[in-house]
């Protein structure tokens, strides 16, 4: 990891800038936004041994200075500058460590710092009692300086640190509760697919999430490495000043692979096709860890990557840069559809929000590609950050809501929740918020607007192919309305299941969580409906910043005009919703039909099970990458270790056995007989040479 001393550096005035700049008195500010969590997280197993209370008090302490820290870089955005300083790092090869404060990342930054913080004092209600909260508060407060690593670096090398430093602590928390016990699982125990089991353990999940992550992180340090061969630097700055590099590597056919293994890095830490299927497992984990890893930030880290990387590529490479972004593009819009259609099938209410939260990132992503493949640029870059910020607030929130639900109910299956409303009241209150949000609910959440962003971005592309996109990305809405109001309906409205009526019977009260858990949730179901009721400003302003940050940063164009409603978007989203939150309406809240009924026709049950298997890739993926590769280790092991390399092992030592007999009888010991086989041999070697 980056050396502490580095902090101690910028203390004695040794940190260089890049430019002056009437911030700059704020550098110090930006490397303690990392920094303090790290030193949090370094003495939470001190504070253990200390005081149990101080370990629980101290992350959201550190947590909360961090955010704070975050927040006074807000002016440097609004004025459109940006902060860069740098320190010496490994000066044989003249690396620097540094750090970027501009638009981009302070927005991020703050996203992160704040939510994490919210998150970190719900932790302290929903992990109380808990026997490893020491090593629970130390790998969160890692987290944290990680991604805020990846977010404030100025070059790739720092934010591969910060990439690692993530996964290792993603890793960590999906099987923290390691001793696997059945209900930390996620999955019914009786599924399965293909005759590969449908549920995971923490353990297994934990090292899922590492091996599959860790294949696109080999495809990011590639990219990266030949970028740096053909350049000499890690740095974003001299990649957007001289072109240079592009030019050079798109003549060797090398800048479309690079941008597309680095792209691999994003679609393995986004889960995102055809790397997504660790997050569906990663529910093992706690519920505020998925808030915080697999909701809010972690898995915004590609999202990130592709927003700071697709501009340089975009104007370094003008139109041989397409075709990246159309890979972008598709990957985000494929992901999407099919994460949502799986999402609608799945009674697990962790896994619909985890299913939720890799579609709604191929959406970001879609957003992304699509920029690159417009004449504006900024449209689809604002819709994708836009919608980025509004899915950390409202799915952060659902997922502490859904550990809350988990709390009383006991079960991870909405099926065994039912009528929660009615003892649970501020609870039922905020996920309508946050529901709604995600649903995409017109004019009053911030889902909606940033949706319909994307819609709008989507319409105005020049692209050939933007219309196919387009239907994929309603379709999607229709069914995110759709599984969100099944989520809302099955966990609140009803009757309550036999699950809760036989809690209640021994004496388990069904109540509303405590306030360390409600207050958080709450700030963040809030935070949407005011987003959404100024969704408009809102989005101007973003999409003002980012072109600001787009011309002074990267040299590209923007026109800056007023935001002016594309009102096919604006119909598109009222009917993606209408229709999608009708049919979960009917279904689920008033109930006036049967969902069941779904089960009494041979090719709408074949749908069904198709999507509750997951369209059967993780099934696949397991016969080809475990069972395929074990089946053939086996066989090698059988016929080629057991017979040849055992059998080498017995003829070498009896060979050698037989060998050591014939030297042993010719060391006779007689003088006469060495003579005699000397002369022999004096003979033989003199025929030799005659002959030739």
């Amino acid at each position: 990891m980056i050396p502490i001393e580095f902090i101690f550096r910028m203390v004695e005035g040794g940190g260089e800038f890049i430019h002056n700049s009437a911030f700059d008195a704020l550098a110090i500010n930006v490397w303690l936004i990392w920094i303090l969590p790290m030193i949090g997280a370094m003495i939470s197993p001190l504070l253990n041994k200390v005081s149990k209370r101080g370990r629980d008090i101290s992350p959201a302490i550190f947590a909360f200075v961090s955010a704070t820290l975050s927040s006074t870089l807000i002016p440097v955005m609004l004025e459109g500058d940006e902060i860069h300083t740098q320190i010496s790092w490994i000066n044989s090869i003249g690396i620097k460590a540094g750090l970027l404060a501009d638009t981009l990342s302070i927005i991020i930054s703050n996203l992160v710092a704040w939510i994490s913080f919210l998150i970190i004092v719900y932790s302290i209600g929903y992990m109380k009692g808990d026997r490893d909260l020491a090593r629970y508060w130390f790998f969160m407060l890692f987290f944290i300086g990680s991604m805020q690593l990846i977010v404030l670096s100025d070059n790739f090398l720092m934010l591969f640190f910060g990439w690692e430093g993530v996964g290792l602590a993603s890793y960590a928390l999906i099987g923290f509760w390691y001793r696997d016990r059945s209900k930390d699982y996620v999955g019914r125990i009786d599924h399965y697919a293909l005759a590969i089991p449908q549920f995971t353990s923490p353990t297994h999940a934990g090292m899922k999430a590492f091996l599959m992550t860790k294949a696109g992180d080999i495809f990011m340090i590639t990219g990266i490495f030949l970028i740096f061969m053909h350049t000499g630097t890690f740095e974003y700055k001299p990649l957007i000043e001289d072109h240079t590099w592009a030019e050079n590597m798109h003549t060797a056919g090398l800048l479309i692979p690079a941008a597309v293994l680095i792209f691999g890095g994003a679609i393995g830490k986004s889960a995102q096709f055809p790397l997504h299927e660790w997050l569906l497992e990663a529910m093992t984990g706690p519920t505020a860890v998925s808030a915080l890893i697999h909701a809010a930030t972690m898995v915004k880290a590609g999202v990130y990557l592709v927003a700071r990387i697709g501009p340089i590529f975009f104007i370094a490479a003008d139109i041989a840069s397409a075709q990246f972004f159309e890979v972008v593009a598709w990957v985000g819009a494929i992901t999407a559809f099919m994460l949502a259609s799986q999402a609608i099938v799945n009674k697990e209410i962790k896994k619909v929000l985890a299913y939720s939260t890799g579609s709604q990132i191929g959406y970001m992503m879609l957003a992304l590609g699509i920029a690159g493949l417009s004449t504006s640029f900024v449209e689809g870059y604002s819709a994708g950050i836009f919608h980025l910020a509004s899915h950390a607030m409202f799915k952060a929130s659902l997922f502490m809501i859904a550990g809350g639900l988990l709390h009383v109910a006991e079960s991870r299956f909405m099926d065994d929740m039912g009528g929660l409303k009615k003892n649970m009241k501020k609870s039922y209150i905020a996920i309508m918020a946050a529901g709604l949000s995600l649903a995409g609910a017109p004019i009053i959440t911030s889902g909606f607007w940033s949706k319909d962003a994307i819609f709008a971005a989507l319409l105005e592309s020049s692209y050939v192919f933007a219309p196919v996109l387009y239907v994929m990305a309603v379709l999607t809405a229709v069914m995110t309305s759709f599984y969100t109001m099944r989520m809302i309906g099955m966990a609140m409205f009803g009757k309550k299941s036999k699950h809760i009526e036989e809690l209640e019977e021994h004496s388990h009260h069904i109540h509303e969580v405590s306030a360390l858990m409600f207050i958080p949730f709450s700030i963040l179901a809030a935070g949407t409906i005011i987003v959404g009721i100024s969704g408009p400003f809102v989005e101007g302003f973003i999409h003002e910043r980012l072109g600001i940050f787009l011309t002074n940063s990267y040299g590209i164009e923007v026109e800056h005009e007023e935001i002016k409603l594309n009102w096919i978007a604006v119909i598109s989203s009222l009917v993606s919703f209408g229709i999608g939150a009708g049919l979960g309406y009917i279904y689920y809240i008033k109930r006036a039909a049967n969902p069941e009924v779904i089960s009494k026709n041979a090719f709408t049950r074949g749908v069904y099970k198709f999507l509750e298997n997951r369209w059967y890739v993780n099934s696949i993926y397991y016969w080809l990458f475990v069972i395929g590769p074990l089946f053939i280790a086996r066989i090698f092991w059988k016929y080629f270790e057991n017979v040849v390399v055992d059998g080498i092992n017995p003829a070498l030592e009896f060979s050698m056995a037989w060998w050591s007999k014939i030297v042993r009888y010719i060391q006779s010991g007689v003088v006469q007989t060495y003579v005699y086989a000397f002369g022999i041999g004096i003979i033989f070697i003199l025929i030799i040479l005659l002959s030739v």
